[in-house]
C-alpha cells in the first residue's frame, strides 16, 4: 500500500493506494467519475454496464485511492489492449493516418483515471497511474484524454506520454480526444 498525504484543509487522514474490486464498488467508482468528469445520471447508467463488461476482460485490473475510513476518492483501471475492443476500432484509423497504429499492439490501456476534485493536485492521480502501469507486462501504455490543455494532459505529458493522434472523435462524445502513448516504465 502506498500512503499519500490527504488534502490539508479537508482532513488529516492519509490516502492509501491499493487494489480495488471494481465490480463490487462500481457505483462508488462511478460517483467519483461523475463528480470529477461531470457525468449526468444517464451517462453513469450507460458507463456502469461498460465498466462491468471491461473488468471481465483478460488482464483487466483496478486500483483505488482510499481514505483511512475506506472512502474511495480516486481510481484507475485498465487492461492489455485488444484491437477488437470498441475503443481500438475507433482510434485505429486516426493512429494509422499518423503512422502510429502499432501502438495498439503490446500496450496497456488506461481506460479510466479519476480523482475527486477535493483530492486533486495531491499526487493521487500520478500514484494511481504509475502503480498500475508498473504492474503491466506490456512495454508501453496508451490512453485517450479530452484534447484540450488540461491538468490531466499535463500529468500525462509529465509522465512521458506523447500525442499519437489528436482531434479523435468518439461517437456521442461532444469534444474531440487525443490518443497518447508512453513507453513503460513511466517517467518519474
Amino acid at each position: 500500500m502506498l500512503r499519500i498525504p490527504g488534502p490539508g484543509s479537508r482532513t488529516p487522514d492519509d490516502v492509501v493506494i491499493g487494489p480495488l474490486d471494481l465490480a463490487a464498488r462500481v457505483d462508488e467508482a462511478l460517483a467519483v467519475q461523475a463528480e470529477a468528469f461531470g457525468l449526468s445520471a444517464d451517462e453513469v447508467t450507460v458507463r456502469r454496464q461498460i465498466v462491468l463488461r471491461h473488468i471481465t476482460y483478460p488482464g483487466a485490473r483496478a486500483l483505488g485511492a482510499f481514505t483511512r475510513d475506506g472512502r474511495l476518492v480516486g481510481f484507475v483501471y485498465g487492461m492489455p489492449n485488444d484491437r477488437t475492443h470498441w475503443w481500438s476500432t475507433v482510434v485505429q484509423p486516426y493512429l494509422r493516418a499518423r503512422g502510429h497504429d502499432t501502438w495498439l499492439d503490446d500496450s496497456f490501456v488506461i481506460t479510466e483515471l479519476h480523482v475527486l476534485p477535493a483530492y486533486q493536485n495531491r499526487g493521487i492521480g500520478r500514484a494511481l497511474i504509475t502503480r498500475i502501469t508498473d504492474e503491466a507486462d506490456e512495454p508501453r501504455s496508451i490512453l485517450s484524454a479530452i484534447d484540450i490543455d488540461s491538468p490531466a494532459r499535463g500529468l500525462y505529458f509529465s509522465l512521458g506520454y506523447e500525442d499519437l493522434a489528436r482531434q479523435v472523435l468518439f461517437p456521442s462524445a461532444p469534444k474531440p480526444y487525443a490518443v497518447m502513448g508512453a513507453h513503460l516504465p513511466l517517467r518519474r
